[in-house]
Order: C-alpha cells, then sequence, then structure tokens
C-alpha cells in the first residue's frame, strides 16, 4: 500500500515537472498534456517492458491516468502563481526522481531480480521519463549533461539495500532512499557539484 502511495505521489511530481516545461516551451494544452504525460509514465513504461509485465502498470490502472491529467491541469492553473518557474521545475522533478527510484527498485525485487539489476531498474524508471521529456522539447536530457541526476539515484539505490539489512519495515527504506536521491540532487546543485566532463578544452 505504501509503495503504491509513492508511485502516485511520483507520478504528480513528473506530471507537474512535464507541464512546467512544456509551458516554459510555450506548447498549447494538448501539448502540455502530452509532455506530462510522457514524463511521468516514461519511465515505468520501459521498466515494466524489459522485466515483462504486460499490460504496463499505468495501463492496468485508470487511477494514474487522472492523476497526471489532474497534476497537468492544477501546473496549468497555478502557473501564474510560480514567481520561479525553473526553480519549480528543479524541485518536482527532484522529488520525482526520488520517489521512482525506490517504485523501480520494488518492482525489480518483486520480479526477483539481482540488487544491481534493481538498482539499474530504479534509476531508470525515475530517469528514462525525463530524457523523453527532454528529447521532445528540443533539450538536451538532463542525464546527458554533466549534473548530478542518474547518480543520485544509484546512491540512493544503494543506501536501499545496505539499509535493506538493518531494516525490517521497508516503509522506512523507501523513505530514506527516496531522501538520499533528493538531497544528493540539491547539494549537488546547489554547489555546483557535477561529473568530470571527458572533453579535453585543449584540443
Amino acid at each position: 500500500m505504501f509503495i503504491q502511495i509513492v508511485d502516485l505521489l511520483g507520478t504528480i511530481a513528473f506530471a507537474i515537472s512535464g507541464a512546467l516545461i512544456a509551458m516554459n516551451k510555450r506548447m498549447d494544452p494538448f501539448g502540455v498534456l502530452i509532455i506530462a504525460f510522457v514524463t511521468a509514465v516514461g519511465g515505468g513504461t520501459l521498466r515494466d517492458v524489459m522485466i515483462g509485465i504486460e499490460p504496463v502498470s499505468w495501463m492496468r490502472n485508470i487511477t494514474f491516468v487522472y492523476v497526471i491529467i489532474g497534476s497537468a491541469t492544477f501546473a496549468v492553473i497555478i502557473r501564474n502563481r510560480i514567481s520561479y518557474l525553473l526553480k519549480s521545475l528543479f524541485l518536482f522533478d527532484t522529488i520525482g526522481i526520488g520517489l521512482y527510484t525506490v517504485v523501480g527498485i520494488e518492482t525489480g525485487l518483486v520480479a526477483g531480480l539481482h540488487p544491481i539489476i534493481c538498482i539499474a531498474m530504479g534509476t531508470m524508471t525515475a530517469c528514462f521519463g525525463g530524457v523523453v521529456r527532454d528529447t521532445l522539447c528540443n533539450e538536451i536530457p538532463v542525464i546527458f549533461r554533466e549534473e548530478i541526476y542518474a547518480t543520485a539515484c544509484i546512491l540512493g539505490g544503494i543506501t536501499y539495500f545496505i539499509l535493506l539489512h538493518f531494516f525490517d519495515n521497508k516503509n522506512y527504506l523507501f523513505i530514506i532512499a527516496g531522501l538520499v536521491v533528493i538531497i544528493i540532487r540539491i547539494i549537488a546543485v546547489r554547489f555546483k557539484i557535477s561529473l568530470p566532463s571527458l572533453y579535453n578544452s585543449d584540443k
């Protein structure tokens, strides 16, 4: 039950982040809805396809569709009240990757996958929706920049499996691992911490 709540919260966060970037690109209402939708379900869809879940999760639960439509509508309504659109986009995107990381990990565990693969599933669930969103919006996906993004998801996943040896209650694991992802991402952006670039400026 708790993981389902986390999944819905992640869907809300990603749908809002998708809607915000679509409005920033001056898309029409239909475009805003499409970007919100692919941002929210892109990672989970790829995860389910790779694991072999048919049909994919959002097709089996219409609640996700309603939540995405509602979240996108909410973002449109409050757009004029958001003073710092890009900061709001960063906040919702960061919350989204934190929540979706643990959802992906748990889905991998239920499927009986190795912990390393589960971490990969968590990272993919958290990041792929943003990749589709940025690609459709003609942006370089955040995961392909120097920013700490997928790395935060991986570290959150590692934290999950380390703490799995100390906690019996998985709800605590979901919360802690998700917070690790969110905190790492915020600290990295706040202090401009990034991965080293392989580009050689001397050439």
